[in-house]
């Protein structure tokens, strides 16, 4: 009688337990794609967030350049005299009519050069890329560009077009004598046109043209089409447009420093800061409406992060 030996079965290897060999490699190989980006995190922490840990601890000090041996902990009095004091009220003032007057602007003018970009005509290619040159021009150039080969009142092109329009007789005006703060407004809707126009443009390209050209087959107008489908899928974009511009309209300093030097009413926040720590040199007061104006740009910013988080799922869930 004949046996046949059956072959063994190969022993199951029991799983490795928790904090074994294979949960430290696997940790460890998390930690070697990660070690590349640890001298960009280093950087980032030093040059973004200690100094504003130091203006924080600043912007609890009485301390004055003019005054060296009377520096001490003021508590919140560097915030009460910010919020108190009639130039800051005024600079805030400026700077809400400021962003806001800009933003609006910009956003309208935006909307209309990309509804004309959005057809098809030749040479369209040429005239998008030259409606972002004035974005990409340096704000501290782009100020001097407005004030003096557009606003100067004797060499200026726009006292030069009103002499060639009405003669020798044409009037002359100092624009930004007489009206400085719109003179500061035009030049940063110049150069924020071009950011709300390649956003919403991109908000124009995402539409769905199958539906819109089914509305024009059905009888709808271009109005209607622009008022009851193109703007609500523009909503969201319009929103990210403005709160991104607000972010970096409010913290803008070059055009009033460059056109206006903040006289004749035009000094906003960041203005009044630069004047209160390098003219008056009370850094405990400018670091306190330094830490306002951050807290203000984290909103803001927060509720622009919560728009681009929306359009991305709604992409997501075509």
């Amino acid at each position: 009688m004949t046996t046949v030996d059956t072959p063994a079965r190969p022993r199951k290897q029991a799983a490795a337990p928790p904090g074994s060999q294979g949960t430290l490699l696997r940790k460890t190989g998390d930690w070697a794609r990660r070690a590349p980006l640890l001298p960009a995190l280093v950087f980032m922490i030093v040059v973004t967030q200690l100094p504003f840990l130091v203006t924080i601890v600043t912007s609890f000090m009485d301390w004055n350049a003019y005054y060296p041996d009377e520096r001490a902990f003021a508590g919140i009095d560097n915030f009460r005299r910010v919020l108190t004091d009639a130039n800051t009220r005024q600079a805030i003032l400026v700077t809400i009519l400021l962003t806001a007057a800009v933003v609006l602007i910009s956003l309208v003018l935006g909307l209309v050069i990309a509804l004309l970009l959005d057809r098809k005509f030749r040479g369209r290619g040429i005239v998008r890329t030259m409606m972002i040159t004035p974005f990409l021009v340096v704000p501290v150039a782009a100020a001097l560009l407005w004030k003096h080969a557009l606003y100067n009142p004797e060499y200026g092109l726009f006292n030069g077009v009103l002499t060639w329009i009405f003669g020798d007789n044409a009037p002359q005006p100092d624009w930004i004598s007489n009206q400085p703060l719109w003179s500061v407004i035009f030049a940063l809707v110049w150069q924020w046109t071009p950011f709300m126009m390649l956003i919403l443009l991109a908000g124009l390209q995402s539409r769905p043209l199958d539906v819109v050209e089914a509305a024009g087959i059905d009888g709808a107008s271009s109005w209607d089409i622009f008022r009851y489908m193109t703007l609500p899928h523009l909503r969201q974009y319009l929103e990210l447009s403005a709160l991104l511009g607000s972010i970096y309209v409010v913290q803008n300093f070059d055009h009033v420093f460059t056109i206006t030097s903040g006289g004749l009413g035009t000094a906003n926040l960041p203005y009044s800061i630069y004047q209160t720590f390098y003219t008056a040199h009370d850094y405990g007061r400018a670091s306190a409406a330094g830490v306002i104006v951050v807290i203000g740009t984290i909103i803001i910013a927060t509720l622009a992060l919560r728009s681009v988080s929306t359009l991305f799922r709604e992409e997501t869930g075509r």
